[in-house]
């Protein structure tokens, strides 16, 4: 039976999904080390330590345990994806996998955030985190895997392609945007303390200075600073509300579309390590991941040396930022529809290659940042501008690019391994980012004993900019040798193939 071409309402429906699964990702990797890290401030605040705060071989126990989440999401991702290539159910292969995972993922989130013993830096509370944490990445390859497979299903043209890695990108934006949100809706939760209840709350002044400091006692006392009773619950209850709201969103599309309408139901019958390797096999997709991890690597030593750069290179107070990164999202989204117009007219492999170079400029300007004498308020808007337009490009067209090549590889096998090959490239920029940390937490500590205003101060974080520069220099001439022409003409071919009638047309 032909399949249906997926219309842009039904692209929508399938994209509200991702704002479903970004706003519980976004919540963890925004929130998870801050409320269980705590500031002095947050503690002053009414925080509780839930877990011990050492350090095991200069390991935090939070760092192990999202560390060690990593490789277990990285692990899991090619065992869904083979079991989902090779499902056979009613619904199809991709929907039953997203209606089972939707509601444990919304739980697990919040399970997160809940301590079982109400005592400061009780162990009991890192084997619940550890547990809970690994369940949240189980339940987010379950939902995302088959979720990514689906993309080349629906986006079925290169069209609608094009159209649907634009709309997830718009909806991965604001599932984040609202991430951020969580201190702000907090907020409205807390209760405050009066100075006198606060000095109470914490068991006399004593006690209250001996755990938080005599400078924040002082403006404790003075009525400066707000001790909120229920400090930890407000953030429970936000969490659970926006968890609410995402499992609504991945509902959606997994039961609003009849996937046996538009995607090919057929599984595949390769375990799924054999079908990873015959995924990696592909030399399109070789050079493609390729790519990429340069790609991750450069952008997660960005990301992670962000406010390193605009405090220490541009001189800025760390409150910038949040503003700086408003900017650059935004301006990125203005990108958006220019960008999809462009590929439908140029090909996505231009952009992208252009893409990184222009982010290597960017990284470029990012390391000279503060040598040559202009405003540090500049330098920020500079780099959050030249930035937008690369995180546009490259926001959109690889999820776009993986569809194509797993759509010919399909026609060149006739195996369908969509699910295998997003999983793959998860797999890979995993791997890459792990690696980002490695380098940046490294490269960073040189020069670190240099005063500020002496010479060589900043050093390591100039050299993690130029590191960067230089990987997605080498990411983009790697993506330049992908046999775009190619890819496409054996999907043009084969679409042709099955509509002879359209060669007389």
């Amino acid at each position: 039976m032909e399949k249906k071409i997926a219309t842009n309402k039904v692209l929508w429906i399938f994209a509200i999904g991702q704002l479903g699964w970004s706003i519980l990702a976004g919540i963890i990797s925004n929130w998870l080390v801050f409320f269980y890290q705590p500031t002095a401030e947050e503690i002053a605040h009414g925080q509780t330590a839930w877990i011990p705060q050492g350090t095991f071989i200069g390991l935090t126990a939070i760092g192990l345990i999202t560390a060690f989440g990593r490789i277990f999401d990285a692990v899991t991702d090619p065992l869904i994806a083979g079991k989902s290539d090779r499902l056979r159910h009613r619904l199809g292969r991709r929907i039953p996998f997203m209606r089972f995972a939707a509601l444990p993922f919304g739980i697990v989130t919040v399970l997160i955030f809940i301590s079982p013993v109400a005592e400061a830096q009780n162990p009991v509370n890192v084997i619940a985190l550890f547990v809970f944490a690994m369940l949240f990445y189980l339940c987010m390859t379950c939902y995302c895997t088959p979720y990514n497979a689906l993309i080349p299903e629906l986006g079925r043209t290169q069209n609608t392609r094009i159209n649907l890695s634009t709309f997830i990108s718009v909806t991965y934006f604001f599932g984040t945007a609202v991430a951020y949100l969580v201190p702000n809706i907090a907020a409205f939760f807390m209760t405050g303390l009066t100075p006198d209840e606060a000095v109470q709350w914490y068991g006399g002044k004593e006690a209250m200075v001996s755990r938080v400091g005599e400078t924040l006692s002082g403006q404790i006392l003075s009525g400066d600073f707000t001790v909120y009773s229920n400090y930890a619950d407000a953030y429970r209850i936000t969490v659970g509300i926006l968890a609410a709201v995402a499992v609504i969103c991945m509902f959606i599309p997994a039961f609003l579309i009849d996937e046996n309408e538009y995607a090919d139901t057929t599984p595949t019958e390769t375990p799924a390590f054999k079908s990873l390797a015959a995924t990696f096999r592909n030399k399109d997709f070789r050079l493609f991941v390729c790519s990429d991890i340069l790609y991750w690597i450069g952008l997660t030593l960005f990301q992670t040396g962000l406010s390193f750069y605009i405090t220490v290179l541009m001189g800025l107070e760390a409150s910038w930022t949040f503003p700086l990164f408003a900017v650059m999202t935004a301006m990125s989204l203005v990108c958006y529809a220019p960008v999809n117009i462009l590929a439908k007219k140029l090909g996505k492999k231009k952009l992208i290659s252009f893409a990184f170079m222009f982010f290597a400029v960017t990284f470029l300007v990012t390391a000279f940042a503060g040598i040559i004498p202009i405003p540090g308020i500049a330098y920020g808007i500079i780099v959050a501008v030249l930035a937008s337009i690369p995180m546009a490009i490259l926001g959109i067209l690889p999820q776009a690019v993986v569809a194509d090549i797993s759509e010919a590889d399909k026609i060149e096998t006739g195996e369908s391994r969509q699910g295998m090959f997003y999983a793959a490239r998860t797999f890979a920029f995993k791997l890459g980012q792990s690696l980002a940390m490695l380098i940046f937490t490294s490269v960073a500590l040189i020069n670190a004993e240099v005063p500020m205003g002496e010479a060589g101060y900043g050093l390591g974080y100039r050299l993690t900019a130029i590191i960067a520069t230089v990987l997605c220099l080498l990411g983009g001439f790697v993506f330049f040798r992908y046999n775009e022409r190619g890819v496409i003409g054996r999907i043009t071919a084969a679409n042709d193939d099955e509509k002879p009638e359209d060669k007389n047309a």
